[in-house]
């Protein structure tokens, strides 16, 4: 009986989480539709009001309109005329305090992730984190620069027959099972264990806490091995070691310690 409740638990548990999580989206959407009209009706006369109203009751109308008005947009800002305007709309909410930052913090983020020109994450990689002996899976985001290199004596680009000592890169770790929040480290190349699986793979990896695997890829990467030997780590050790999580504690203090300094620094 219970292996049987399990398997259907297993069939309709993604399927109920699908559907929550976009009525979550479209319910957001909505609720942003309907103080657009509360607004316009604040604004137009009462001969309106009427059929402002009527736009309420129309099933889907909240998706129509966003995704008209998002390429509306995306249209208008692909010529010159909308870019000087995007130009001057970044002016202005960067003299607005507080909101500068936030704004400021989120396009930078945002145009990394998905201008098309732009790659986040590079590739997959094995690192020692939080300490030494203890395996996770990270993400090369790029290679230090400006004062943090040269601080840490590092190359912001690669060269062929650089010092070691030079040859440093910037990583993103993420935390499980919400890769969307996570820790930024820089350390030097030699430390980093490159992996033949894709991004994709690397992050299902991480999202299901070990359960999800990836495809074993025979041979590997000629990098992948070079940094095994150089770390003197055998691979299926350091993939069962991929599994163990990271302790919440660190997670909460470390997070609670960046938020503090950024909200000091604004």
């Amino acid at each position: 009986m219970k292996k049987y409740i399990v398997a259907g638990l297993l069939v309709w548990l993604p399927l109920a989480i699908t559907v929550w999580v976009l009525a979550w989206v479209l319910g957001g959407i909505d609720s942003l539709f309907l103080a657009l009209l509360a607004i316009t009706q604040a604004v137009l006369p009462m001969s309106a009001h009427a059929f402002l109203e009527s736009l309420r009751h129309i099933p889907g109308l909240s998706v129509v309109v966003l995704a008209v008005a998002l390429l509306v947009t995306g249209v208008f800002t692909a010529n010159w005329v909308g870019q000087w305007w995007l130009a001057m709309w970044d002016r202005i909410i960067g003299q607005i305090p507080i909101v500068k930052s936030i704004y400021n913090s989120v396009k930078q983020v945002s145009d990394t992730l998905f201008s098309s020109s732009g790659n986040a994450f590079r590739e997959a990689v094995l690192v020692q984190y939080p300490r030494a002996g203890s395996w996770t899976i990270a993400f090369v985001t790029g290679r230090p620069a400006g004062e943090v290199a040269a601080h840490l004596g590092a190359s912001p680009t690669t060269v062929m027959g650089m010092d070691p000592r030079m040859d440093w890169v910037s990583v993103y770790v993420p935390t499980t099972p919400n890769p969307t929040s996570g820790f930024f480290l820089m350390m030097p190349r030699a430390d980093v264990v490159p992996l033949a699986m894709s991004v994709d793979e690397a992050l299902k990896y991480v999202i299901s806490m070990g359960v999800v695997g990836p495809a074993v890829k025979t041979g590997g990467t000629g990098a992948g091995a070079n940094g095994a030997a150089k770390n003197g780590v055998h691979a299926t050790s350091a993939a069962a070691s991929v599994a163990a999580p990271v302790a919440g504690s660190v997670a909460a203090s470390a997070t609670a310690s960046v938020s503090a300094a950024a909200d000091v620094r604004n």
